[in-house]
């Protein structure tokens, strides 16, 4: 078979796909939490996919197949986001095509594909309009959490809803999380403070709520 390789061509095909793989990857990086490990694991995927399109003589058929058995082997990993899959689709189209030589496509999809995620992720499209948040409020055990904060969220929310209850310190306090949308974010403060009075000034904590949308 080692006779019917072109070396200069596979060459070639091997380090536009390591090229357009850190593309690839630097694309993903922009404003994004990432590790090491999966960065450079994108930058590779272009040729690792273009090698076995190129062990099959260009089969793109019998390649499909080949990265099918591949992925019979599991990894025990948290679910990945759905920028992360998607890049890690767009890294194995690149491979496809610089495996089955088509160089000049692979190149221009990997500019233009990467050109408009960046200009997607840092434009508005898709964001919500309201931005909701959560507030973990602990009260002691002798107070009855039913509509106690009703007044304070008609007054200062758009929105709102008990969205978990739990004991906690053996029982003798109770954890309660509500879904908040502020009618004016820049009183959070103030209605931070008066629940306070309520709770017996306990914990009280206020944040973004964490988002799982994200995950395929």
């Amino acid at each position: 078979m080692l006779e019917n390789i072109d070396v200069l061509q596979t060459l070639i095909r091997i380090t536009a796909s390591l090229g357009l793989g850190m593309i690839i990857a630097l694309t993903y990086m922009y404003k994004t939490e990432y590790n090491k490990q999966f960065i450079v694991m994108l930058t590779l995927l272009p040729a690792i996919v273009g090698a076995v399109i190129s062990i099959v003589n260009g089969n793109l058929g019998t390649g499909v197949a080949v990265m099918g058995a591949f992925s019979l082997v599991r990894f025990r990993s948290i679910p990945g986001t759905a920028k992360e899959i998607g890049f890690i689709f767009f890294a194995m189209a690149i491979g496809l095509a610089t495996g089955m030589g088509y160089i000049v496509y692979a190149l221009m999809f990997t500019f233009i594909v990467g050109l408009f995620s960046i200009f997607l992720f840092k434009s508005k499209f898709g964001e919500k309009l309201t931005v909701r948040k959560q507030i973990k409020i602990t009260i002691p055990e002798n107070l009855c959490y039913t509509g106690l904060f009703d007044d304070l969220f008609d007054e200062y929310a758009k929105y709102t809803k008990l969205v978990n209850v739990k004991t906690t310190d053996m029982g003798s306090l109770y954890k309660l999380i509500y879904d908040i949308e502020f009618k004016d974010p820049d009183k959070e403060k103030e209605l931070i403070d008066k629940l306070r009075c309520r709770n017996g000034n306990l914990e009280i904590a206020c944040g973004y709520i964490s988002s799982i949308g994200d995950v395929l």
